[in-house]
């Protein structure tokens, strides 16, 4: 063998070794693609034929209303209805069409549970049913504020927004007063 050859051989190696090195990350770790997740705030669940997805309540308080939002699919040939049971009987029931969605974000009947039974920043359990199959099961779902702006516009009417942080305390938060 010659020097080129040789000089070939080594290069046609040492491509092959850096093409190994580079596929051994793909071997070694799954596609996260091919993975679901809540990519969100909200919960998934699935309960018959309906495909609940990010679905949150918005509230103000523990006292106070809560805004069910998210998605619900119906991969039925049947119109079903999602009845939600919260805390102290609060319930509210979404209808879903046949082979469609249904997003409470945009619906004009919003699904509103009467208390959330909770304070904001905590899970609530929603026992969840429909109508199609008689399935029900029971969901830890997420309950959020007005702190992040893009929920403010879905907390339920008549809900006293919980107070935002000030930026700067005031004087009976420092624990003084006249400053003697």
């Amino acid at each position: 063998m010659n020097r080129a050859q040789r000089a070939k051989l080594a290069l046609t190696g040492a491509a092959l070794g850096v093409g190994l090195l580079a596929s051994g990350c793909g071997y070694t770790n799954s596609q996260q693609t091919s993975v679901q997740y809540q990519s969100s705030d909200g919960i998934m669940a699935d309960l018959g034929p309906l495909q609940l997805r990010n679905i949150l309540i918005v509230s103000s308080g523990k006292d106070q209303p809560g805004r069910v939002i998210g998605a619900v699919y119906n991969s039925s040939s049947q119109d079903v209805t999602l009845k939600l049971n919260g805390a102290a009987g609060s319930q509210t029931e979404v209808p879903v069409k046949a082979n469609s969605s249904t997003l409470l974000n945009d619906t004009t009947a919003e699904a509103i549970l009467s208390t959330t039974g909770d304070i904001p920043g905590s899970l609530v359990d929603i026992k969840i049913s429909e109508s199609g199959t008689n399935m029900s099961n029971t969901v830890k779902v997420p309950v959020l504020d007005a702190t992040l702006p893009e929920y403010k516009e879905y907390l339920p009417a008549g809900s006293t927004p919980s107070p935002s942080p000030s930026a700067t305390p005031t004087a009976s938060e420092l624990g003084g007063g006249s400053g003697h």
